[in-house]
């Protein structure tokens, strides 16, 4: 098990060290400086689309899926981030209580 830690430290460490050895010319690339900020959204998308629609292997609609309605809908009125998550846990809760 130690063995698995530590060779995941140095890879992460060694893969770290490889993104800070490439040169500014390909760094500084407008298509890579693009890309590089939108791999975050992306990734993040793809952890809340897990997270919502999956359950057991298979592709599910519950409370989860009105929660995150709520927080998009809320997100385009430009409402505050603390207005968003409660809500959002405040409408799913409700529908799990349906």
């Amino acid at each position: 098990m130690w063995t698995t830690i530590v060779l995941a430290g140095v890879g992460c460490y060694v893969l770290k060290l490889a993104g800070l050895s490439l040169p500014d010319r390909l760094l500084g690339h407008p298509l890579v400086e693009r890309v590089a900020d939108l791999i975050p959204v992306a990734l993040l998308a793809a952890l809340v689309a897990t997270q919502v629609f999956a359950g057991d292997g298979a592709l599910v609609l519950d409370a989860r899926a009105l929660g995150l309605g709520f927080a998009l809908v809320a997100l385009l009125l430009r409402m505050p981030f603390l207005v968003v998550v409660v809500g959002a846990a405040v409408v799913a809760a409700l529908a799990r209580l349906v």
